[in-house]
């Protein structure tokens, strides 16, 4: 999925980002208000991971922004206030979820993949296609029940390619999904992914390029 962490302590948002990058997201980093909402305009979000307590434009501001624009990103708002009232004003914003400092990365990680559930049209908890098994929960894959070791970028790319259920899934999509800001769409990052895909799944191919347009797995 492609997440923004929205965070105004450096560490702990590159901290956040990590955690989620091993768990094959691409993530992006914002340190105010201001900055996410220009991200959020810009790029389409799965997820947002929003701190409260935010410079330029307060937390508060940015998710009633994130609503009122329609965004079908789903928000899970981090404080250091553990009040209830708080957790209620946050959800009442338009927030889909709540968690308060200090949290442990994988409760973090898990609901990030409980909103990301909510967020896509709903998936089978096994995805699976063409002789070709991913489970996310696990992060394990196979191929004909032979176990197939995949980079991060190689497992987003395939988990993107199995929700298509045999819909071409274009490029850019690729790359919006799977890479962050940072990506250069002129690299052929996208290709090379799929070309180490194809060799690491085997024979007969599975992966198959629909030309000018993007991949398909039939």
């Amino acid at each position: 999925m492609r997440v923004l962490v929205v965070e105004d302590e450096p560490l702990l948002a590159d901290a956040i980002a990590e955690w989620l990058r091993d768990d094959a997201h691409a993530v992006d980093v914002a340190h105010d208000g201001e900055t996410a909402l220009d991200r959020a305009g810009t790029n389409d979000y799965d997820i947002v991971v929003l701190d409260r307590d935010l410079p330029r434009v307060h937390g508060d501001d940015v998710c009633r922004s994130l609503v009122a624009s329609g965004s079908s990103a789903r928000v899970l708002m981090l404080t250091a206030a553990a009040d209830v009232t708080e957790r209620v004003t946050g959800l009442t914003l338009g927030a889909d979820d709540y968690l308060t400092k200090p949290f442990a990365f994988p409760e973090l990680a898990a609901r990030v993949q409980a909103l990301g559930r909510r967020a896509r049209p709903a998936a089978p908890p096994v995805l699976s296609r063409a002789g070709v098994t991913l489970d996310p929960a696990r992060r394990e894959v196979f191929r004909d029940g032979r176990y197939v070791p995949l980079s991060n970028k190689e497992f987003a790319v395939l988990s993107e390619l199995l929700r298509a259920d045999g819909s071409v899934v274009a490029t850019e999509q690729l790359l919006e999904k799977a890479w962050d800001e940072h990506a250069d769409p002129f690299t052929g990052a996208v290709r090379l992914a799929v070309l180490k895909l194809r060799r690491k799944l085997g024979d007969p191919p599975v992966v198959h390029t629909v030309t000018g347009v993007g991949y398909r797995i039939k």
